[in-house]
């Protein structure tokens, strides 16, 4: 137990806390629309490192460094495929998603957007993605907590059930007062910290190998295809796979509708793209060079442990503390975001249209999101702290793949096809979340990441479904066209 690092700790935890008491004061007199979607006031530079904080858990601190420790240099198509499919997600989907939903009645949540992108009375729609933003963030979140607890546990000896307790009442107060605005501003600063500590700690640990080239022999020596990044065809495919999930991302494309404007959006690409190449680019560096400097441990590996062993052993206590509240930011700034997502749903998917039959007050509205942050903070508890759970990177991958599957391959439909109908959007939400859903379950051996035959099977679905219903109607069509000739 270090006193200086518990200081940095309780130092870092007030600060985010003190941002959500601000901007709840600061907007409390605000409506809907700014509690979920800040009013759509954002400047890029906070728009594109919330986008890349609320992304990179602290699973890109802590899981991805630990597999390519254990693993070598095959896991590295994990980060390739997030960079490219990132990259695509800011040039092709952001710019007309934020037309789309201005468009659509200004939509300010994914299934708001996606009702009102068909004009359709039926809120089947807006309930089904809601059940899935319920299920698998819960999932996502506890990942997140399961990160703090471990944290504290290795750094300071708390107890890490205790912890994960002390995290979510951190996360919590401050998505719960500050609402949209918190979020983005802690996790720019969270970004900010995260890019910071994974740029420096590999490189000094690179800089203290006395013989990197002796250290690489005993690498090879011990596990001959750690240097080989193409070990295995699912590997690739498999890592490739990940990029896909950034077309259904909830609470990442949720910032790209939350732009002031289009120009700003070009300049938030640039910003957002940068930082999230070289966050996966250390990331892996992380990984390469903990093994190198650390050799292989099996409690460094089972535990996740990779970054944290290699800055505790490098830097003073000062500054290790600064460099592992990177951790802290990487675990709160995605479990905010999407307690946020998952609020805003509910309350405006279900809550508002069906439960009170659009009779609530904005009043009303936030604290029925409010308390959805709350319960699903509870479950997601009780999954962290469940030591049959599975490891972070897990359940991280597991709600990735359910997100990527069920609403990528309609949103990108839906923005690009015109011909795409009500009907065929609901199978293929529907059919991609149950595929790879069945496929983590029953063909998981098959060493293929199931969000690929779960968002291929959701596009086609899509498509077949759409082609096999009435074509929309001509006041869909024309929103069509009106959502891309859109100009501000």
């Amino acid at each position: 137990m270090n006193t200086a690092e518990i200081v940095i700790f309780v130092i870092y935890l007030l600060t985010m806390l003190g941002i959500g008491v601000y901007f709840f004061f600061r907007t409390r007199d605000g409506g809907e629309k700014t509690y979920f979607l800040g009013g759509r006031q954002m400047g890029p530079w906070v728009s594109a490192l919330s986008a890349g904080a609320s992304d990179m858990s602290a699973w890109v601190l802590m899981g991805l460094p630990a597999s390519i420790y254990a693993l070598g240099l095959g896991q590295i198509w994990i980060g390739v495929g997030l960079a490219i499919g990132y990259t695509v997600s800011w040039l092709v989907e952001a710019p007309r998603l934020r037309r789309f939903s201005i468009a659509a009645n200004d939509s300010i949540t994914i299934p708001q957007y996606l009702t009102n992108r068909f004009l359709a009375a039926s809120h089947s729609l807006q309930v089904i993605c809601a059940v899935i933003f319920l299920f698998a963030y819960t999932i996502y979140a506890a990942s997140s907590i399961k990160a703090c607890g471990t944290l504290f546990n290795t750094v300071i000896g708390m107890n890490a059930t205790a912890a994960m307790y002390l995290a979510a009442a951190i996360i919590i107060s401050y998505t719960f007062l500050g609402g949209f605005s918190a979020v983005c501003w802690t996790d720019f600063f969270q970004g900010m910290l995260m890019l910071g500590a994974l740029l420096i700690a590999p490189i000094f640990a690179a800089s203290l190998l006395k013989d990197t080239a002796g250290a690489a022999a005993l690498i090879t020596s011990e596990t001959p295809h750690f240097f080989q990044p193409f070990a295995s065809w699912q590997d690739i495919v498999s890592g490739l796979g990940w990029g896909l999930g950034y077309f259904g991302m909830p609470h990442i494309i949720i910032r790209f509708m939350s732009l002031e404007s289009q120009k700003s959006l070009k300049k938030s690409a640039r910003i957002g793209i940068t930082w999230t190449v070289l966050i996966l680019l250390f990331a892996v560096l992380a990984g390469i060079i903990g093994r190198m400097y650390l050799g292989y441990d099996e409690n460094i590996n089972a535990n996740s442990l990779v970054f944290i062993t290699m800055v505790r052993r490098i830097f003073p206590p000062v500054m290790s503390g600064i460099l592992l509240s990177a951790i802290l930011a990487a675990s709160m700034s995605t479990a905010d975001s999407q307690l946020l997502a998952a609020a805003s749903a509910f309350a405006s998917d279900v809550y508002k249209p069906i439960i009170r039959k659009d009779k609530a007050t904005d009043k009303e509205m936030l604290w029925a999101g409010r308390f959805v942050v709350l319960a699903i903070s509870v479950v997601a508890l009780l999954i962290a702290s469940n030591p049959n759970a599975g490891s972070i990177m897990s359940l991280v991958s597991n709600a990735w793949g359910v997100f990527g599957a069920a609403f990528g391959p309609v949103i990108m439909l839906s923005l690009f096809w015109k011909r795409l109908t009500f009907s065929g959007a609901v199978a293929g939400i529907v059919a991609g979340a149950a595929v790879d859903i069945c496929w983590l379950a029953f063909l998981s051996g098959t060493g293929v990441y199931e969000i690929i035959p779960g968002f291929a099977v959701g596009l086609i679905v899509a498509v077949v479904v759409s082609l096999a219903s009435p074509a929309p109607s001509k006041a869909v069509e024309d929103l069509f066209d009106k959502s891309v000739a859109y100009k501000e």
